[in-house]
């Protein structure tokens, strides 16, 4: 491989990975320094601890808690707790689809922003 190849390929990689730190910091910037794992985690919680909150409704326990009203008052922390460790653990795929959508959504605004001249 001659030299002015070489260079012209370093070029291109140092471009590419310029414009790659652009966008990872202009997503981070978008989302306030959150990043889309954490955002993606934090809504696929949610969604869960949303769906599996009507299985615990009408449970009467008198198990290893004692039931009473401070298990009634702690259940949705419980739900919570099970609902983040099923994300942590894979969860059913809304965090890595909704990383994509927001990824998507950030290039859209940065070629938005590119095409009319606006600083990002």
């Amino acid at each position: 491989m001659d030299t002015a190849a070489l260079l012209t390929l370093q070029a291109a990689q140092t471009q590419t990975q310029s414009a790659q730190q652009n966008r990872i910091s202009s997503a981070m910037a978008a989302t306030g320094g959150k990043s889309n794992a954490k955002l993606g985690l934090d809504f696929e919680t949610m969604c869960l601890t949303n769906l599996m909150t009507p299985m615990f409704e009408g449970l009467k326990s008198d198990g290893p808690f004692g039931g009473g009203e401070g298990e009634e008052a702690m259940k949705s922390f419980y739900i919570g707790a099970i609902a983040k460790e099923m994300a942590l653990r894979g969860g059913v795929g809304i965090s890595d689809m909704m990383q994509k959508q927001l990824l998507k959504t950030q290039e859209m605004g940065q070629e938005m922003s590119q095409k009319m001249g606006v600083s990002a």
